[in-house]
């Protein structure tokens, strides 16, 4: 991963298009379903690795949601399914207290955030994906090789409707 990517910004939204209680601002991370359903369950989230770039680019009160390409990392069958959905609850990234072995790339000490994620089921691309205004860029799925992607707050808003139903 390049650390100098370039950052596109969501578009400039329609006020009337956001929904009451949403964000200003939100994200997509990139994680697997299994990694996904951890962080779900320990109210954290840890992108590229426990890299901290990416988690220092968002802010207490944005909306974090994470697509999952495959059920498990490594894995080829694709899932290609939105997973988890939630709201960054802290200020900072933080050092976690455990270190993760990254196989042949040693031990790291992972950067993370909190979230106070929602209680919701994933949802198929394929189910919502027309809908969304991420999709409608030409090569979108390029920019998630990031690992985390400025998403419009219509399309958090349309994606926590779609997992919470």
């Amino acid at each position: 991963m390049s650390s100098h990517s370039t950052v596109i910004p969501a578009e400039d939204e329609d006020p009337s298009r956001k929904a009451p209680g949403s964000p200003e601002r939100a994200w997509l991370g990139v994680v697997s379903a299994e990694h996904a359903r951890h962080a779900s369950r320990h109210g954290w989230i840890q992108l590229n690795h426990g890299d901290r770039r990416n988690l220092a680019r968002m802010r207490r009160g944005d909306g974090f949601v994470c697509y999952s390409p495959t059920e498990r990392m490594g894995d080829r069958a694709k899932l290609r399914a939105f997973t988890a959905l939630g709201v960054i609850a802290d200020d900072e990234p933080y050092l976690a207290d455990a270190v993760m072995n990254m196989g042949a790339k040693g031990t790291v000490r992972p950067w993370r955030r909190a979230v106070d994620f929602d209680d919701v089921h994933a949802a198929d691309l394929r189910a919502v994906g027309a809908d969304l205004v991420l999709t409608q860029r030409p090569n979108w799925g390029y920019g998630l090789r990031f690992g985390l992607v400025p998403l419009a707050v219509a399309d958090f808003a349309l994606l926590r409707a779609a997992m919470e139903g």
